[in-house]
Parts: C-alpha cells; sequence; structure tokens
C-alpha cells in the first residue's frame, strides 16, 4: 500500500499519541508543517509528522498525557482554579508557587519551562489562567500565543504575559493580542491574586469577599 503524503489533524494526533487540540496547536506553532484544502480542511504533511516521531522536538515528556477530567464540584470536593504557569527561569518558577500557595482560593497550579511543553499540556488540558513569560529559549511566548489564540476552543482561555520586555519592544516584536494581560516584571502578586480571584468567582459564583 502506498503510504499517503499528508495526515488529517486526527491522524496525525493519534501517530504522536497527543490529543488533536495539541495538533493543532503545533500546527499553529509551526512545529508540524500544515496546509489547508480549498474546503477549508487542514492536511500535515506526513514527512513532518515523521520527523518528529523520529527525532522528538517537542516537550521533554511522554508523548502522550491522558487529559485529565474536571467533573462538577460536590460538597465534599470545593472548587479549584486551575492556572498554569510558563517562565524557563527555575527559581522565578519556585517563587511563583510558593507564593501562590498563600492565596485564599483552592489553586490545581502546573508548570512548563518552554513553549512547547506548555502547547503539549494545554493541548490536554487549558487553565483557567495562563501565566507566561515572553523571552523563552528554543520557542518564545510570542510565538506560543499566537498558536493558543489560533485554535478556537482556547480563545476564552484568560492569559496574562509577565515580563521584563519594554512595552516598545513588544510592539516592535508584532504585539499581543488586545484581551491578554501584560504586567512588568518583578512579579506583581498582588494584581494576579486580584486578577486570579475574579477568575475563580466567575468560575464558580462564590461570594465575593
Amino acid at each position: 500500500m502506498i503510504q499517503k503524503s499528508y495526515c488529517t489533524t486526527r491522524e496525525a494526533a493519534q501517530l504522536l499519541g497527543i490529543s488533536v487540540r495539541t495538533a493543532q496547536l503545533w500546527v499553529e506553532s509551526g512545529q508540524l508543517e500544515a496546509w489547508k484544502t480549498e474546503g477549508g480542511h487542514r492536511r500535515i504533511a506526513r514527512a513532518s509528522v515523521n520527523q518528529m516521531l523520529a527525532t522528538p522536538k517537542g516537550p521533554a515528556e511522554p508523548a502522550h498525557t491522558p487529559a485529565r477530567s474536571h467533573p462538577a464540584p460536590t460538597s465534599e470536593e470545593p472548587a479549584t482554579l486551575r492556572v498554569m504557569i510558563v517562565e524557563d527561569n527555575e527559581d522565578l518558577l519556585k517563587l511563583y508557587q510558593l507564593q501562590m500557595r498563600r492565596w485564599p482560593m483552592a489553586l490545581d497550579i502546573t508548570t512548563a519551562t518552554q513553549g512547547y511543553q506548555a502547547l503539549l499540556k494545554i493541548g490536554n488540558d487549558p487553565p483557567d489562567l495562563l501565566i507566561t513569560d515572553l523571552s523563552m529559549p528554543t520557542f518564545d511566548g510570542f510565538k506560543m500565543l499566537q498558536a493558543i489564540r489560533s485554535v478556537e476552543i482556547l480563545k476564552s482561555m484568560v492569559i496574562t504575559v509577565v515580563t521584563g520586555i519594554s512595552q516598545a519592544e513588544v510592539l516592535s516584536r508584532g504585539g499581543l493580542p488586545d484581551d491578554i494581560v501584560v504586567l512588568p516584571k518583578p512579579v506583581p502578586f498582588d494584581r494576579l491574586q486580584k486578577l486570579a480571584h475574579e477568575i475563580f468567582i466567575k468560575k464558580t459564583g462564590a461570594p465575593h469577599t
């Protein structure tokens, strides 16, 4: 049998052991070579998939991470706010976690140290709030955010950038979508806590405190 020179998004996801949503993110980020047919269907180059299988370039973790399900909270199981932090500085990543554990709402925190790793985790289990740096090696925050905002199902995810890059430099590099909050370093944890609280209230309907 002659192997097709292309795959559908679902076929590529099955071959790579990732979710369809992650495959879409990898296409939008340019990690997988793809195009659209006249009918609007995405086709992924089989050679690109084979290259990924032979020399993985994405996150340094198992190819497939089963997506977690999040059933509605019960009286025995308090609601949690799912937060992902993307930061390549390990010390700063630890500081984020130490500070955020003091927040009054229940948090489910996941972390990533580079863009590809974050895309895999987001594709499997999108957070309620994404907090990310922009300056990261290999695959920076600009590319990651462009990929995320290109996937329709992820457009409602709240994203906050915490960066040492000036506003002028951000604009010179193409800028960011208007709905993304940009905060300066050092990390303003009080503002992040206020934002997280607002998202938590909206998600759970908990009373304001």
